[in-house]
């Protein structure tokens, strides 16, 4: 399968989930690697979960149902980083480290 020849640069969206998708270009059709032939249209999407799986989603739907974070970069899926740094541990003192401070 030519994804690069059938569609424009991957963007990123999301709904509960991050996917990355593409725009159809041309015609498209593939079968994924559980056997399901998938069949898209110019102007269609060609959407890639995080998990690596592709499949084709419908236009109207798919702008309906997702929303545009912007471009997206090599780094996928992306790493899951918390968005705050956490503390480390405090460190307690006993009664005696505390009395010959």
């Amino acid at each position: 399968m030519n994804v690069r020849k059938t569609s424009a640069a991957w963007k990123i969206y999301r709904t509960r989930f991050l996917i990355k998708a593409r725009q159809l270009t041309q015609p498209l059709l593939f079968v994924d690697a559980l056997g399901r032939e998938h069949c898209g249209q110019p102007g269609d999407y060609l959407v890639e979960s995080s998990d690596g799986a592709r499949r084709i989603a419908p236009r109207l739907i798919f702008e309906d149902v997702y929303v545009a974070m912007g471009p997206a970069d090599e780094r996928w899926p992306p790493r899951l980083e918390p968005a705050v740094a956490l503390p480390g541990p405090k460190r307690r003192m006993s009664t005696r480290s505390a009395a010959t401070a």
